[in-house]
């Protein structure tokens, strides 16, 4: 939407808060962007809420592909919704650009940079229950679900660095071998519940998904990692 002359700024950008929704109304009034905003209506002049939500792992999230740049996404969503930071590489080790997106709880996601500049993307991540691959697979997944989509599979133990990573070499989805992490986890209050079947399938190793200890800790999908760009290591 353009707002044509600052005098009619306010009443416009009502117009467009009162369509976006509350989500966008909290997320800047969280970061005392709001008269900003106001201020600067070009800031969210592209951020009408996101309705693609389809995981295509290899190739695309939503409208994200592997091209794209940090200035795509201030032009797909504005500058206000967008926050740069960085984040630890696997084990501690190194560090990388990211760029949080903020949508509203269900559509938010971060970008995980190779470089500096944000211009190269490495994966999408911290991904809101409303991403979906075509399958339907997604944050809050349950493990029965799972099952009915992958077939027989195996998934790390809990309680580690890679704790809850599900294996999907030899699946059905074993095309997304690479290009798609899944992480399960307990509900917060399993491990408390019931202890013995929370250590059965805790600690270093590969556990069969129809091991009988899962069923009471009400294991969901709790991560999901799309990678896009496959040429990096």
């Amino acid at each position: 939407m353009t707002l044509l002359i600052k005098g009619i700024a306010t009443a416009s950008l009502a117009l467009v808060v009162g369509y976006l929704g509350s989500d966008f109304t909290s997320s800047l009034a969280a970061d005392g962007d709001l008269k900003q905003a106001v201020n600067n209506p070009s800031a969210i002049a592209q951020s009408i809420p996101l309705q693609n939500t389809v995981v295509v792992p290899g190739k695309r999230v939503g409208p994200i592909t592997r091209n794209t740049t940090r200035q795509n996404l201030v032009k797909l969503f504005g500058e206000l919704r967008l926050k740069d930071s960085t984040i630890s590489g696997p084990e501690g080790i190194g560090t990388f650009a990211i760029t949080r997106v903020n949508l509203g709880t269900q559509r938010s996601f971060t970008v995980v940079w190779s470089d500096a500049t944000r211009t190269k993307l490495l994966d999408v991540r911290d991904l809101g229950s409303a991403w979906k691959t075509p399958e339907g697979i997604g944050v809050g997944t349950s493990l029965a679900t799972l099952r009915q989509k992958l077939g027989a599979f195996k998934i790390f133990g809990l309680g580690w660095d890679y704790g809850g990573t599900v294996v999907l070499a030899g699946t059905r989805l074993s095309a997304y071998q690479g290009k798609l992490l899944l992480r399960v986890d307990a509900a917060p209050n399993a491990a408390t519940q019931f202890p013995n079947d929370y250590q059965a399938v805790s600690g270093d190793r590969e556990l069969s998904a129809s091991d009988a200890h899962w069923r009471r800790l009400g294991i969901k999908v709790h991560e999901m990692i799309v990678v896009l760009n496959t040429s990096n290591p």
